[in-house]
């Protein structure tokens, strides 16, 4: 059994890590830490993991993750890189569920996160945990960062065709749309019922966090940079992401062909049909990627213009199931152990 450690599992992506854990026939939850809950039970705070999960909540520290083989820090941005440290150090291995690792320029990160890196050794050695690109490392990675859930759902949906060079690398453009939970599990007015429900808009249209971190996965795939538009907007659903992909086709290929072929040995990517609109309801709760691609129609005659539609649930691809995922892969486990879950409809 892999005896699990969890820093900070009192927000969305916590509670859904303990979700996917307590069902996993090989994982052993040992410790899940949080200052501000010490002393009380998980199941007090989330009754649906009652009989499934008995911890409580304990100080945050090394010590108490002691033993563990691997520990998710599901914490905000700027606590694994200042923790991180101690705990490779006690023996176990770490996948870090925040931003702290992702991007491998510190002086980038640092300019985006605004503030000081405190472990710039920890990004030299840290594997971003894209299963779909980097598995063969991720498997004897001691530090995994896991992705975002826009970077997830926009790589996931431009890769066959960045790693092809059949379109304009200078010109992408990834309109994507997030349920609420994306934002996290916080106390803020712009995130409150009536201010979301019943509406939809867009934000930090002039710079996002995950900009850098999509270009960096998108430019190792193309051994150049890229140029990349991207546009989030917030949607009054709880959960999931619907990402619209533009590109401009420079070479024509089967591109239904190309897709097919590059994640037909993915579990956990699915290629729809040609002309197919995937929803955000067809991956909730499922550790799992749809893509779909469209042609559309132009005045001048065949359009040179190729859409992709990528839909994942936030929560589970886009971050606690591609952590269970990756830590699969790294102890040596089939990819899908504890993850096999059909999406929950309605």
């Amino acid at each position: 059994m892999i005896k699990v450690g969890i820093v900070g599992g009192t927000g969305y992506t916590g509670v859904e890590l303990l979700r996917l854990l307590a069902q996993h026939p090989q994982a052993e939850l040992r410790a899940i830490t949080s200052r501000k809950e010490a002393g009380s039970a998980v199941s007090a705070m989330f009754p649906g993991l009652r009989r499934h999960v008995d911890l409580k909540f304990t100080e945050p520290g090394a010590e108490r993750l002691r033993g563990c083989d691997v520990v998710f820090f599901a914490t905000p941005n700027g606590v694994a890189m200042g923790e991180a440290r101690a705990v490779l150090d006690g023996g176990a291995r770490v996948i870090d569920l925040s931003a702290d690792f992702r991007i491998r320029d510190v002086a980038e990160w640092e300019r985006w996160y605004k503030t000081k890196h405190a472990a710039p050794e920890l990004v030299r050695e840290a594997v971003y945990g894209l299963c779909e690109v980097n598995r063969e490392r991720i498997r004897g990675a001691r530090l995994v960062a896991n992705p975002g859930c826009y970077p997830t759902a926009v790589q996931l949906g431009f890769l066959p065709l960045v790693e092809a060079g059949v379109v304009d690398l200078d010109h992408l453009i990834a309109d994507a749309k997030s349920g609420v939970s994306g934002a996290g599990r916080k106390a803020e007015l712009q995130l409150s019922f009536a201010e979301v429900s019943d509406n939809f808009s867009a934000y930090n249209v002039s710079g996002h966090r995950h900009w850098p971190e999509i270009r960096q996965g998108l430019a190792q795939a193309a051994r150049r940079e890229v140029g990349l538009v991207f546009v989030p907007h917030l949607t009054p659903i709880v959960r999931g992401i619907h990402a619209t992909l533009y590109a401009r086709i420079t070479r024509e290929l089967d591109f239904q062909a190309l897709y097919q072929e590059r994640y037909a040995r993915e579990p956990f990517v699915d290629v729809l049909p040609a002309g197919s609109h995937p929803d955000t309801r067809s991956v909730r709760a499922a550790n799992m990627c749809r893509l779909a691609l469209h042609r559309p129609p132009q005045a001048s005659g065949k359009s040179d213009m190729l859409v992709v539609l990528s839909v994942i649930d936030n929560l589970v691809k886009g971050a606690a199931g591609q952590a269970v995922q990756n830590m699969n892969l790294m102890f040596g486990l089939a990819e899908t152990t504890g993850l096999e879950q059909p999406a929950v409809v309605p």
